[in-house]
């Protein structure tokens, strides 16, 4: 944690403490755990949080969403941080936020999760830390309005997290090592609202037994490091199946990653980003990127690890 006791002048206006915090991005849904599987990723949004003695407010943006993201009240870092500090009565003080970049927006590798948990740690630490993990996992799911990007962004590794009436429950696990994570980000956006948009309202019981199964496989596989549960854990039957219509070229997508090599694949969150769970040195993701391309769709493939830590203050 970093706090500076001494006033800094930035023009007229008088700055006081400083935090900084590292926020991972994350890949919610992992195939079947629709809403309660997700997974903290080693790529990072950094939100530099400082104290200013007036009551108004400062937003940057630099890196990814630099010309698109809101410098107002309506941005969604700024407006957690504003949520926390009035919650802890410490909202008679202006503050200047910056906010740089890495993790793409509207890719489905949660970018608002990161937004949000960012500006809640961040102004939690700057007010003294009168909240605990809890309290900030529950304040963020009442921003995002569901659990899995947030409770990953927060604590790191994989979470399992559920709401349960008025507050969340979750367990943790670490994976084993020796898992490959390759996420594919091709060139258009999709809104969580327009994903979620095509669900049906009700599915068939026997769609539900099916993802319930292979969550129970999922988990088991995570945790003991049998990754060749894998190639039957990563299917899903509902929400892929009706999200295709969004990802132009989806199921040939999800062939590829398996004739490469692959565990198997799927969809990030909303998407349209798909992570393909691999063995070591596995070129998945030339193979996905080949596929959007033939599609007329560039891509960018990253290789990446889960994040251990979740967000943590420098």
């Amino acid at each position: 944690m970093i706090f500076s006791n001494k006033t800094k002048k930035t023009g007229d206006l008088k700055m006081g403490k400083q935090v900084i915090v590292k926020v991972p991005a994350s890949t919610a849904n992992l195939g079947p755990g629709f809403d309660v599987l997700g997974m903290a990723l080693n790529l990072y949004n950094t939100v530099v949080l400082e104290e200013m003695e007036s009551d108004c407010q400062i937003i940057e943006v630099k890196g990814e969403g630099e010309s698109l993201l809101p410098r107002d009240s309506s941005n969604l870092a700024a407006r957690a941080v504003s949520s926390l500090l009035y919650s802890a009565g410490y909202s008679d003080h202006g503050f200047k936020l910056c906010l740089e970049n890495q993790i793409p927006l509207a890719s489905g590798l949660g970018s608002s999760a990161a937004a949000i948990v960012g500006g809640l740690v961040a102004a939690n630490a700057l007010a003294e830390s009168p909240f605990s993990d809890q309290d900030i996992l529950q304040m963020a799911v009442e921003i995002e309005g569901h659990p899995d990007n947030v409770a990953a962004a927060l604590l790191g590794g994989v979470v399992v997290v559920i709401k349960d009436e008025e507050s969340c429950i979750y367990s943790r696990l670490i994976p084993r090592e020796g898992l490959g994570i390759t996420a594919v980000i091709p060139d258009f956006s999709i809104s969580t609202a327009e994903a979620r948009s095509v669900l049906p309202e009700y599915v068939p019981l026997q769609d539900a037994v099916y993802n319930l199964g292979r969550i129970a496989l999922l988990v088991t596989a995570l945790r003991e490091g049998d990754w060749d549960l894998l190639r039957v854990a990563l299917h899903d039957r509902l929400h892929q199946p009706y999200r295709c219509q969004l990802v132009p070229g989806l199921a040939d997508v999800f062939a590829a990653a398996l004739e490469s090599g692959a565990y198997g694949a799927f969809l990030s969150g909303a998407g349209p980003t798909v992570v393909a769970l691999t063995p070591p040195d596995c070129d998945a993701g030339r193979a996905i990127a080949d596929v959007f391309q033939s599609k007329n769709i560039t891509a960018r493939v990253l290789q990446l690890e889960p994040c251990l830590t979740g967000s943590y203050i420098l």
